[in-house]
C-alpha cells in the first residue's frame, strides 16, 4: 500500500522575507500587534457557538493545528506569490479548507488595521479624513493617483458589465486610489471602483473634496487627469502646468517643461509605492472573487 508523503519545510524557511515578503522584525511586530485580535476574534466565535461563557479553565480543550504565527506566515505568502490553498496545505502539514479558514482570517485582521505609519506606532490612517489630519498637523505635502488591477469579468446578463472595462487598458479592472507622503509610504487606499470610472471620480466619491474643505491647509500634488479638482479647490489639489501651444515662446515652452518636470519628481513617489503593491501577485492580476479584491488590497497596502 502505497503512504501519502507528506512535505514539511522548517518553520523558519517558512518565514523567510523571500516567502513572507517581509522582514523577520516586521513580521514579528506584526504577530505582536494581531495576536491579541485574533484571539479576541476566535473567543466571540466560540461564545457565539456555545451561547454563554465558557466553563473550562484557560488554554483548555482543542489545540490549533496551525497556530497564530503559522496562519500569519502561510496568509503572507499566499498574498505575496498567489500559490493555491492545496499547495500551502502541502507546506503546512493541514487540510486545505484549514488554509481557506486561516488566509480568510487573517487578511480580514490585515485590512482593518489601516496602512502602518513608520515611527508612529498605534497610527493608522483608515480614512482620508485621518490622512489629511495627520498631513495637516505634520505638515506633510500628499500624493494621490489611481491603479487599475486586471480583474475578473461580471458574468454575463449581469447589469453593470461595462462598468468595469477599463477604456485604458481595455481590459475588465477595478480601480484603487491610493494616498501616499513624500517619502512613498501609502497612507490610505480606498473600496476600490469599477475599472471605467476616471480616477478624479473616484476621489471625489471617497470624500477627497469634502477633506479639501475642512482641512485648507493640505496640499495635494495630482497628475493632468484631474483639473477640475484643481478649479474646485486652487492652492490645494495642485497639478502639473500645461505644455502649452505650439505659437508659445521657446522660453516659455521650456519654463513649462521644467515645471511640469519638477511636479513629476515630486510625484514619483506614489508611483514608487504602487510598483510596491504590485510585487505582490495577487494584486498583478485579481483571479479570485471579486468581492475579495478590497480587502485584499487594503491588507497588503498596509
Amino acid at each position: 500500500m502505497v503512504q501519502p508523503v507528506v512535505i514539511m519545510a522548517d518553520r523558519h524557511i517558512r518565514a523567510h522575507q523571500l516567502f513572507t515578503g517581509i522582514s523577520q522584525q516586521h513580521l514579528a511586530c506584526l504577530a505582536e500587534e494581531l495576536a491579541d485580535p485574533w484571539q479576541a476574534a476566535v473567543e466571540g466565535r466560540r461564545h457565539e457557538a456555545r451561547g454563554g461563557a465558557g466553563k473550562r479553565e484557560a488554554g483548555a480543550g482543542a489545540r490549533h493545528r496551525l497556530v497564530f504565527i503559522d496562519r500569519l506566515v502561510v496568509t503572507l505568502i499566499h498574498l505575496r506569490h498567489d500559490l493555491p490553498h492545496s499547495v500551502l496545505a502541502l507546506l503546512f502539514g493541514v487540510d486545505r479548507s484549514t488554509i481557506t479558514r486561516a488566509t480568510g482570517e487573517i487578511r480580514r485582521l490585515l485590512a482593518e488595521r489601516g496602512c502602518a505609519v513608520p515611527d508612529r506606532p498605534g497610527l493608522g490612517p483608515r480614512t482620508p479624513a485621518d490622512v489629511f489630519a495627520h498631513a495637516q498637523a505634520e505638515g506633510i505635502e500628499l500624493r494621490l493617483h489611481a491603479t487599475g488591477i486586471q480583474a475578473r469579468r461580471p458574468v454575463a446578463g449581469r447589469g453593470g458589465r461595462r462598468a468595469f472595462v477599463s477604456g485604458k487598458k481595455k481590459q475588465n479592472t477595478m480601480k484603487a486610489t491610493v494616498i501616499g507622503d513624500h517619502q512613498g509610504r501609502t497612507l490610505w487606499t480606498d473600496a476600490l471602483q469599477p475599472g471605467r470610472m476616471h480616477d478624479a471620480t473616484a476621489a471625489r466619491n471617497e470624500g477627497i473634496s469634502t477633506c479639501f474643505q475642512h482641512f485648507p491647509d493640505v496640499e495635494v500634488l495630482l497628475d493632468d487627469g484631474c483639473p477640475r479638482l484643481r478649479r474646485a479647490h486652487p492652492g490645494q489639489a495642485v497639478t502639473p502646468p500645461g505644455k502649452g501651444s505650439k505659437i508659445s515662446p521657446p522660453e516659455v515652452l521650456e519654463a513649462r517643461l521644467r515645471a511640469r518636470h519638477r511636479h513629476s519628481s515630486k510625484r514619483i513617489t506614489v508611483e514608487h509605492a504602487l510598483a510596491d503593491h504590485k510585487r505582490w501577485k495577487q494584486l498583478v492580476r485579481w483571479t479570485h472573487r471579486r468581492e475579495n479584491l478590497p480587502a485584499t488590497y487594503r491588507a497588503i497596502a498596509g
